[in-house]
Formats: C-alpha cells, structure tokens, sequence
C-alpha cells in the first residue's frame, strides 16, 4: 500500500498530513509492518522503522555500514546508521 497525498497550499499541510496517517492506521491490522523505504514518508520512526523495513537483516547492515561506511557518508537515505 501506498497511500498518496498531494496538495497545492500550505494551509492544507495539517489536514492532509492526519489524512494519510489515519488511513494508514486503519489499514495497519492488515499488514505486516514492512516498509517499502523507497518512500519512506517522513521517516519520523527513525530506527524502529528501519528495522522493520529490513527486518532480520537490519543488523547485518548495521555491522557492514561499519566497516565501510563507519563516517556515515551515504546518509541522504532512509538511513541505517553504524552507530
């Protein structure tokens, strides 16, 4: 699922913000908690959300952000941090 939610105002920034999350909400009992962290929404979860998009892998990509990324330099991304 991947709800969409366009608007032109500012004004409207609220609204539509609680728009989407309530739907998503609503359908969260039918899923599984996974993420498709190409379009990660706000990313406000932070490292919650990154574990459940990668599920049993995340610490084995903690572990490899460490030994070649250990500065973070590719953190423009939804982000596994090696910290």
């Amino acid at each position: 699922m991947n709800p969409e939610a366009n608007w032109r105002a500012a004004q409207h920034d609220a609204a539509n913000v609680a728009w989407v999350r309530t739907f998503i909400d609503a359908l969260a009992e039918h899923s599984d908690g996974s993420r498709y962290l190409n379009f990660a929404g706000f990313q406000e979860e932070g490292e919650s959300m990154m574990r459940r998009g990668y599920g049993p892998h995340y610490d084995r990509l903690v572990e490899l952000k460490r030994k070649y990324d250990p500065e973070n330099v590719f953190q423009l991304n939804p982000n596994v941090s090696p910290a």
